[in-house]
């Protein structure tokens, strides 16, 4: 697969953030976080929004690359029918993609977080060999600009608990500036 080394910095078209927000505010309603303790209902829709941006910023990326792309998925999926599949397949290669507002990061750190509670655990944790790629979304800056940080396994990433305390039980979180520190993006 023709990947890259360094993080790519791509602009939003337009017809991607629009189908970013069609689904953010048609999934809402579907979804329950509460062993989360997220009932909030906007923060539930930019989260989805915001993960869709991710999702269509590595898309991007990788059709540059003259990848073959399956995804991302826009369909609402209720109750049972929702799933823990791949965000997108690339050249037939399931990748998962974690995506951050910078305006979020300045607040916490830059950072990914997986969910790890006793009631839901996202099984890619579970998945050493799997796929990952991380964004940014540039939230601080005019436009709909991502970071999207080259593809990595989960067995290279290194987790650390939450630094936000109500989510340290709950969530596994992953740092950029511990990342840089061991070098797992060279």
């Amino acid at each position: 697969m023709s990947t890259f080394r360094e993080p790519q910095v791509i602009q939003l078209s337009s017809e991607a953030v629009a189908r970013a927000t069609a689904f953010a505010s048609a999934v809402v309603s579907t979804v329950n976080y509460r062993d989360s303790d997220q009932i909030i209902k906007q923060k539930i829709q930019d989260d989805h929004f915001v993960s869709k941006l991710g999702e269509e910023a590595v898309r991007f990326v990788f059709e540059r690359r003259d990848c073959k792309i399956e995804g991302p998925d826009y369909t609402i999926y209720s109750g049972k029918q929702k799933s823990w599949d791949a965000d997108l397949k690339i050249n037939d290669l399931e990748v998962a993609v974690k995506t951050q507002r910078r305006s979020a990061a300045k607040r916490y750190g830059l950072s990914w977080t997986f969910q790890d509670s006793p009631e839901r655990r996202d099984p890619i944790l579970d998945l050493p060999e799997a796929w990952v790629c991380l964004v940014v979304f540039e939230d601080l800056k005019d436009g709909f600009e991502c970071v999207v940080y080259p593809l990595r396994k989960i067995k290279q990433l290194i987790f650390e608990a939450p630094r936000l305390s109500r989510l340290v039980g709950k969530k596994q979180a992953v740092y950029l500036e511990t990342l840089q520190k061991h070098k797992v993006f060279e």
